[in-house]
């Protein structure tokens, strides 16, 4: 038996034991099982580098599984375990690759090893249990492991032991000190990150209300809603993750039982990032970890625990919503500020990926955790079903095979080499002919998007930011072919940023790696920004660069160094690379006239 037809078993027997839920609000998008999506270009090359490079060169017996089956952890002995755990299974799910399989087997079975008869599946000394901070973090992402581990694959055991560790916390939880908050100087939101999501989807897949009514009634799900917190002030409740991951419970809990005021926190968050400046333009957020809406370039900018959770909630409002300007963030946020956290070869992570000054690499740490967990989720954020159609989110050269109405079955190919250009052939194969509609996202940016079928040209006008809709009887061997014109864009700085541009192409933002011009490789980022730059001197053919990813882009264009001469003659000729540039230090430059340049149209807040 081939291993994608044991793998395509496992995962309908999965699916057929779970538990059907009836949501009062159903999604608008539906994500196709990744089982039956193939990814290439930049993002299917990140997906195969993380598991290769990363995911497979991991020590997970030494430095995850050890402290769990010794139990010693006496204070904040987090190890990411949980959230290895679900990276694992997602790849193994995704790639079918028996190494994979293999070792998301060898994670899970050893684990349960660990479970104590009360259920404690942790790595504390029994009286550190749950109110050490991040005991409870831990144990949470490893239930939501053991949970996907049931989804996909159809596990009874992972089932099982994620019940008894929900149970426990459950059990366990009118223990917990009236003094906690005080004593771990953390907000219980905080230091419980994941647990409502956790929770809520552990009721999804078993039907059991136990688990929902331990977010409504102890947890008071319902009505979280902190604000926006800028700076890091007590109890750290400006932490941008842990706001955006009760705000992903939040938009589950809605589904359930609709309440408006639960979508509260949420848009008021993606208010605050694309309205009042709380979001980069390379689509991260935050400084130190916490909210922040000053546009400060450096440091400890756009942690990347944040920066996956950022685009979780995205991709879920494009699933209720159906509003095509969240794929718009997201591809922003995936092709810069995600990739841009990960070394061009897959192999080390970052923490924080700042767009002024140095990047640093980290060591294992919950960034890291989270960072394979969203690499793995990726291919099931290209195809949807939307309504009795498809709908397409992101672009890459891709495929997926989709079961329509009736028994019969598509198969949508994607070819093209985006984002070095906006140049989509799409070919539609039905196994036999059907009438469906066919949606495109067509991006903000993008101004004069042109679409033909079967070689006739649409007369219509697609405007940015919306679903582009084509709705016929297909036939196989139909083709569509989508062109987005790309053009260098100068794009406004905002607050500290503010009389400067950022150079865009399409979804990808450009920095300058002073490496790669003599005269410019000792120089601080701060002088950097100052060189100046024109619309008009850029090369309108994008050059070849490698730095970043194979068949990559880069921008060149003439610059002035002169300070303070606006006008100045170009005396350099510089060559921009892409965000993801290790050795980026500045996206930002002065311009002759801020006239050339637009407004990031990411910026506008959301209703």
């Amino acid at each position: 038996m081939s291993v994608f037809l044991l793998i395509s078993i496992i995962a309908v027997s999965g699916c057929t034991q779970n538990k059907s839920i009836d949501h009062v609000v159903k999604d608008q998008m539906v994500p196709i099982d990744m089982a039956n999506i193939k990814v290439g270009g930049e993002i299917g090359r990140r997906i195969d580098i993380t598991v290769k490079n990363n995911l497979l060169l991991l020590d997970v017996d030494r430095d995850f599984l050890l402290p769990f089956q010794k139990k010693d952890g006496k204070d904040g002995n987090y190890k990411a375990l949980g959230k290895l755990i679900d990276a694992a299974v997602k790849m193994a799910y995704y790639t079918r690759d028996t190494t994979v399989i293999a070792l998301k087997n060898h994670l899970i079975s050893e684990i349960i090893e660990t479970q104590g008869t009360d259920g404690y599946i942790g790595n504390m000394i029994p009286e550190n249990r749950m109110w050490k901070v991040w005991d409870l973090h831990e144990m949470n992402y490893i239930i939501y492991g053991l949970i996907s581990d049931y989804k996909l694959f159809g596990d009874k055991q992972s089932l099982v032991a994620a019940q008894k560790a929900a149970d426990y916390i459950i059990k366990n939880w009118s223990t917990m000190p009236l003094d906690w908050e005080k004593k771990t100087e953390i907000a219980a939101f905080v230091s419980v990150t994941g647990l409502d999501r956790t929770m809520i989807t552990l009721y999804g897949v078993t039907g059991d209300k136990r688990y929902l009514e331990f977010e409504i009634n102890q947890r008071n799900l319902a009505n979280w809603d902190p604000g926006i917190v800028i700076g890091r002030r007590p109890l750290v409740e400006g932490h941008t993750y842990a706001y955006l991951a009760s705000c992903l419970a939040q938009l589950e809990l809605y589904r359930v039982q609709k309440d408006e005021i639960l979508l509260v926190p949420t848009m008021k968050a993606m208010n605050f990032m694309t309205g009042k400046d709380g979001m980069g333009i390379t689509g991260g957020v935050g400084q130190a970890e916490i909210w922040t809406d000053d546009q400060d370039g450096g440091r400890d900018l756009q942690e990347t625990c944040s920066v996956c959770y950022q685009i979780r909630v995205y991709e879920n409002l494009l699933r209720l919503k159906g509003d095509s300007r969240y794929g718009d963030i997201m591809e922003r946020t995936i092709f810069n500020t995600l990739f841009g956290a990960q070394s061009p070869d897959g192999r080390r992570l970052r923490y924080f990926t700042p767009f002024e000054g140095s990047r640093e690499y980290c060591g294992e740490c919950c960034c890291t955790g989270n960072f394979r967990r969203i690499i793995s989720e990726l291919p099931s954020m290209v195809y949807y079903r939307s309504g009795n159609g498809v709908a397409i989110n992101l672009y890459s050269s891709s495929a997926a095979n989709i079961a329509m109405e009736n028994g019969v079955f598509v198969v949508i190919k994607q070819e093209t080499d985006y984002p070095n250009s906006g140049h989509v052939v799409i070919r539609v194969d039905p196994s036999k002919p059907t009438s469906f509609p066919l949606k495109l996202r067509i991006p903000s940016w993008c101004r004069n998007a042109s679409i033909s079928v079967n070689g006739k040209p649409s007369e219509r006008t697609f405007v940015p930011g919306t679903f582009a809709v084509i709705e016929r009887s297909w036939k196989a061997g139909d083709q569509v072919v989508l062109d987005m014109p790309m053009e260098w864009r100068l794009v406004k700085g905002r607050q500290r940023q503010a009389g400067r541009v950022a150079v865009l192409r399409g979804p990808l933002v450009f920095c300058l790696n002073p490496g790669q011009n003599e005269s410019l490789a000792l120089k601080e980022a701060s002088d950097i920004g100052r060189i100046v730059i024109d619309l008009a001197s850029i090369e309108q053919t994008a050059v070849a660069d490698s730095t970043v990813r194979p068949g990559g882009i880069g921008c060149r264009l003439k610059a002035g160094t002169i300070v303070g001469a606006l006008g100045n003659a170009k005396n350099i000729t510089i060559t921009l690379s892409e965000f993801a540039d290790p050795n980026g230090r500045c996206i930002y430059f002065k311009v002759p006239e801020l006239s050339t340049a637009v407004a990031d149209e990411l910026t506008r807040p959301w209703e």
